[in-house]
Parts: structure tokens; C-alpha cells; sequence
């Protein structure tokens, strides 16, 4: 396939905060062009962010579902080979799952759906069309995380005894759903946001790294949720003990009301002979400790990284790669994915590096987890 990859989007109009970020890391490697899009369920929005992207007004949909329609029928030159889902949460699996139906590759915002059930359809309907789905979990997409990933993976920590994973934020610590934030409205609406409000919004992105640092998968959790500012109708605040089908145990913890926080997602793991540490706000450092030596400070850039890293930097030591770059990561596996995608041939995800659909319906159950073990006297409830 000599060209750029087709690109479709279903949300993200004037005001989104995520549709511009989806574009920019969908850009940044210049494998991928914009063609259409569905931006808004009001017309005149959508109309109004096609045309300040400049794009062909008849590609510039009032509806998903006209957009799909519209594009399945299109020559094979002109149609689009991915859709690109940027709603509120409980728009993922309508336009995901019409996306599969009409034969297009998907890209789509977490949490992958608006239930368990739905996550669970779209399972299906990915192993039923062998089309590629990518679910952007972006803190897997930083070339540290790789890297500590690999470090764990190769042993050098050895077993894996304990995981601190923390995702504290203070953005949420007054009530700005009751002063018109459209970010603030939508996330803490359970009809939009589902059962989960901070546990859904960033808790799942803290559980998603570690299980993908540590290679390990949260079998039981022991969780507390919290609404601390009153009047809302959906968690802020959440901390949790955690067991892994590896023996490890952990402790995690997301909050929206830690006032003075910005995104301060940062990950501990400690094994027999070590541990680590890393910081999405510091995303280009990774701190090694050692049980029988002095600390090690691993950066971005360097030729010792792993292969696994290094696939994803693309700048020298000391140039900044952040949260754009983590994005565009996921992208950029996604895409080499869609570009190797043969019909009736089984595309493997971790061959290529980007959570899928299984880590989307995973997702989804710690999150129906989490709400029953917050809800419940007993102390630990199992994840299946």
C-alpha cells in the first residue's frame, strides 16, 4: 500500500478537547490524512469543523451512520481505510460497532464501551472480521514505559513483588460540571460517563499501566470509592489494593480532587532484585533501583535502550518526546498493522505493540469490579 492511510472521524468537533490530539498524533509520522468526518451530533457543528479543516464539503458528515453508509460505497481509492472514535463514552460503541460492520479498521477513545456487555459485542465482531482495533490506553504509547516494560520482562528485576501505581489529579476539586465545562459535564454525568467516574476516566488508565509494565493481569481487587465534592453524581476520588495473577500484590490510587495536581500518573514496581520508577510528567526518565547497588538514571534517546523503546523515539538524547508523541505511538503501530492487514488473516496486537480489544473489555470489567467491590462488605472481590 504506496499511499497515506485514509482516515475517518466520529467526534472531536469545535470545543473537544481529545479530536484535536487524535489529529495532531495522527499526523505526526505523515502516514495518515483526514478525509472525513461525522464531528458532532449538531449538524451545523460538524459542517463548521470540516470546514476549518479544510475539508471536501460533501465528505463532511451530519451522522456516523451516514458517514459509514457514504463511505462503504465509495471506490476502493477514495473510501476510507480507518474510523477514528473520539466521543463521550457512551458514543464508543455504536459508531465502533457500525465502524466493523461496513469492513473499517477502528481507533477508538477508552473505555472501549459504555458497558461490559457492549465491550464484550465488539470482542466478537473484532474476532468474527479480523479487522484491526486499536484502543488508545496512551501512557503505553511512552518509549520508558516500553523500555520498563522490557526491563521487567527480561528479568532484571526478577520476580515481581509489589506495584504502586498512582494517577492524582486536582482539576475536579470544585464543582466546574455546574459552571458549563463541557470536559468537566460529560465526565461526571453517569449517562454519559457510565458507572465509574474517576475509576473510569483515569483509574482505568493506572490499572492498564501497570498490567502493561509488569506483564501481569489484576485478578482481585479491595476497593473504596469516594465522592468528595458534594452534589456529584459519580466517584472523584478512589484507592484500591490489588492482587495480580503473578503474585504480586499493589496498591492503587486515581483522584480528580487533589488539589494543586496536574496529571501526575506515575508507576513503582519492585521486584527480588530491584525495582523502578517513572513519571508521565518526567516521561523521558526512568529511575532503576538496586538492591546491592546505586540508583541508575535511565533516559530516552540512548542506543543502550532496548529495541522496544527505540522503535518508538524519534529524536536524539535530551529532545523532549511527551504526550503527543505517546499518542502518536499508537498510531503508528495501529497503522502498520492496518498497512499489513490481509482479509481472513488474524492480525496479532502484540506484534505490533497497541492495546486491543481484549484489554478494552478488560477495562471494562475492572471497572464493574471496582464499583461491586466499593459496594460490597466483602473484602476482596475477583476481576473475570
Amino acid at each position: 500500500m504506496n499511499r497515506k492511510l485514509r482516515m475517518g472521524m466520529v467526534g472531536g468537533g469545535i470545543g473537544s478537547f481529545i479530536g484535536p490530539v487524535h489529529r495532531k498524533a495522527a499526523g505526526i509520522d505523515g502516514e495518515i490524512e483526514l478525509v472525513c468526518g461525522a464531528f458532532s451530533i449538531l449538524p451545523e457543528e460538524s459542517i463548521a469543523t470540516g470546514a476549518a479543516l479544510y475539508l471536501d464539503p460533501s465528505r463532511v458528515y451530519t451522522t456516523f451512520q451516514e458517514m459509514m453508509e457514504k463511505e462503504k460505497k465509495m471506490p476502493a481509492d477514495k473510501r476510507i481505510d480507518f474510523v477514528s472514535v473520539v466521543t463521550p463514552n457512551h458514543v464508543h460503541f455504536a459508531p465502533t460497532k457500525l465502524a466493523l460492520e461496513s469492513g473499517f479498521h477502528v481507533i477508538v477513545e477508552k473505555p472501549i464501551a459504555f458497558s461490559l456487555k457492549e465491550a464484550n459485542t465488539l470482542k466478537k465482531l473484532v474476532e468474527k472480521t479480523g479487522l484491526v482495533l486499536a484502543l488508545t490506553h496512551t501512557y503505553t504509547g511512552y518509549p520508558m514505559v516500553k523500555e520498563a516494560r522490557e526491563l521487567i520482562r527480561s528479568g532484571k528485576l526478577g520476580a515481581i513483588r509489589k506495584v504502586y501505581v498512582e494517577y492524582p489529579q486536582g482539576w475536579l476539586s470544585k464543582a466546574l460540571e455546574k459552571t458549563g465545562n463541557m470536559q468537566a459535564s460529560w465526565r461526571t454525568d453517569p449517562k454519559q460517563s457510565g458507572m465509574g467516574g474517576a475509576i473510569g476516566d483515569i483509574g482505568t488508565h493506572a490499572a492498564n499501566l501497570a498490567e502493561y509494565v509488569t506483564g501481569g493481569k489484576i485478578t482481585e481487587v479491595c476497593a473504596l470509592l469516594n465522592t468528595v465534592v458534594e452534589g456529584r453524581r459519580l466517584d472523584d476520588d478512589t484507592s484500591m489494593l490489588l492482587r495480580f495473577n503473578n503474585g504480586a500484590t499493589g496498591v492503587l490510587i486515581a483522584t480528580q480532587v487533589a488539589a494543586g495536581e496536574e496529571n501526575n500518573l506515575n508507576i513503582r514496581v519492585y521486584g527480588e532484585k530491584g525495582g523502578l520508577e517513572w513519571k508521565q510528567e518526567e516521561p523521558n526518565t526512568l529511575i532503576m533501583k538496586w538492591l546491592d547497588r546505586p540508583k541508575e538514571v535511565v533516559r530516552a534517546g540512548w542506543t543502550y535502550l532496548s529495541a522496544e523503546a527505540k522503535n518508538f523515539i524519534r529524536t536524539p538524547p535530551g529532545h523532549p518526546e511527551g504526550y503527543l508523541e505517546a499518542f502518536a505511538n499508537i498510531y503508528r503501530a495501529f497503522t502498520k498493522a492496518v498497512r499489513d492487514y490481509k482479509p481472513g488473516k488474524k492480525v496479532d496486537p502484540a506484534k505490533y505493540d497497541f492495546p486491543d480489544v481484549n484489554d478494552g473489555v478488560h477495562g471494562m470489567a475492572f471497572v464493574e469490579t471496582v464499583v461491586k467491590s466499593a459496594g460490597s462488605n466483602k473484602k476482596w472481590i475477583q476481576l473475570k
